[in-house]
């Protein structure tokens, strides 16, 4: 099983105030590290949420001590309304939703999310359903790839990446990571540190999975589940996914009275979680509060 360190823990914690008990989703519960944390610090019960069916294996087991206080339901995170009317569930005590990828689905043999490793294209966090990585690069056109590369990766030669893919695929369908980021590299070239394959890859990813889809309507609709006092935190890892979140929270507290905003600006992890986890640098946390 590959290593899990929930990121900012501390801050989620101190942002929800689990030690007030009531219920409690985790939207993304992932391996389980943020939603055990919230039990240990006083949540009467958790409703964890995911859609990777690996990760809520995991997950079961890391929950396991708290019987049915912790429940966990595969699904997206965007269904969490549905999911909690199903449980005869109105309003909740507080929420949390990290929106990264998780170290299970970059570290995990065969997922397809790294360049790291030569295996299939995959990028699904979903297994169980919806087209691969691999499959949607096989059909889309140059055009339509261009967009999706420059938007969800701000890659500035989306363009040409894009031609490159396009015409690689006549030779042979692109199958690998290996052979994906080999292409992409060719044509962006290597300056500084990070890989020249790292924004073709997160883009296609974000795409593959829809991870930017609604997801404004669902911080309104988590936000509308809120009882008074009960809050909510959502950590993001890059602009794309920070910038709907606080024009989101911001737009409630303006619009309704009944919200505040708790982070005026995004909270940043400390130089030892930094230091002791380099995967949390890029984590940025905000949270909302319904008062009335």
């Amino acid at each position: 099983m590959p290593a899990h360190v929930p990121v900012m823990t501390d801050e989620v914690l101190a942002a929800l105030q689990p030690e007030r008990g009531g219920v409690f989703v985790d939207c993304t519960v992932g391996l389980g590290g943020h939603a055990r944390a919230l039990l240990l610090a006083g949540a009467t019960r958790l409703i964890g949420i995911d859609r990777d069916p690996a990760a809520l294996a995991l997950a079961g087991v890391a929950l396991a001590e708290w019987g049915s206080r912790a429940e966990l339901v595969h699904g997206d995170y965007r269904d969490a309304p549905r999911l909690l009317d199903a449980r005869g569930i109105e309003a909740i005590d507080g929420a949390v939703a990290d929106l990264g990828v998780s170290s299970l689905q970059l570290d995990g043999e065969g997922r397809g999310f790294s360049f790291q490793r030569d295996e299939a294209l995959d990028m699904r966090m979903d297994t169980s359903q919806g087209p691969t990585a691999a499959d949607l690069i096989g059909d889309v056109s140059e055009r339509d790839l261009a967009d999706v590369i420059f938007r969800y990766g701000e890659e500035r030669r989306s363009r040409a990446v894009a031609r490159a893919i396009v015409a690689a695929r006549r030779e042979a369908p692109i199958e690998t990571t290996a052979r994906l980021a080999s292409i992409v590299r060719r044509v962006v070239g290597r300056s500084g540190r990070i890989d020249p394959a790292t924004r073709t890859f997160q883009a296609i990813r974000i795409w593959v999975n829809g991870e930017l889809d609604g997801l404004d309507v669902f911080l309104r609709a988590v936000c509308s589940r809120l009882r008074a006092g009960a809050r909510f935190a959502v950590v993001t890892f890059h602009s794309l996914e920070d910038r709907p979140v606080k024009h989101t929270f911001r737009a409630l507290a303006a619009e309704r009275e009944a919200f505040r905003l708790l982070t005026k600006k995004s909270v940043v992890p400390g130089d030892e979680e930094t230091r002791s986890n380099p995967r949390a640098r890029s984590a940025r946390l905000r949270a909302i509060e319904r008062v009335g």
